[in-house]
């Protein structure tokens, strides 16, 4: 009984090594390839160069493009027609909100404000995962970085969202409502 016991312990533990060495071949095969992260980056930082260029200026809400998956904010549903041909200034030194005329909860004029990249995706599944929100026409290589806005005074961020992908477009979320914009003047 011994020895059939023995032999049941040495072939579990010729089993167990082989079921190691085929984990650490499999691991070795598919770190070569490239992979997309599946997360964003959430350290807080300042705007790059080519993402200030590209973020200050005068911008048109455009279109409506949906919502969060999260809720509909009622507000816009479904058609967003309070916010369409509003506009939006986003400068260095300078912020407001006060062409969003409907809506008075958005109404922001900040010297100096705080700009600040909260998040940076390096593709849209790892953007989804943390907003919840499809952006129509995303690519899976869209790099996407998700810029705040805070009052100097207080450190607060504003109600509003901007979503930055590529360095050519621009998304603004407002609640649960995602908005295209247009850029007027920079």
């Amino acid at each position: 009984m011994k020895k059939i016991l023995l032999v049941c312990i040495m072939i579990m533990l010729m089993l167990a090594s082989a079921c190691e060495n085929v984990e650490m071949t499999s691991n070795q095969n598919t770190s070569s390839k490239p992979k997309l992260s599946e997360y964003c980056n959430q350290e807080i930082i300042n705007l790059d160069n080519e993402t200030e260029k590209y973020f200050y200026g005068t911008w048109k809400v455009e279109k409506l493009l949906g919502f969060a998956n999260s809720y509909n904010d009622a507000s816009e549903y479904p058609t967003g027609q309070k916010f369409i041909g509003d506009e939006i200034i986003i400068k260095k030194d300078f912020f407001s909100s006060k062409g969003l005329k409907n809506y008075n909860i958005y109404q922001y004029e900040l010297k100096n404000p705080l700009n600040k990249i909260t998040a940076a995706c390096d593709n849209s599944d790892s953007f989804y995962r943390l907003y919840k929100i499809v952006i129509p026409d995303l690519n899976i290589n869209d790099v996407i970085k998700v810029i705040n806005i805070s009052d100097p005074s207080t450190k607060v961020n504003i109600t509003l969202t901007f979503f930055v992908v590529n360095n050519n477009r621009l998304i603004m979320l407002s609640e649960a409502t995602i908005f295209e914009l247009k850029k007027i003047t920079d």
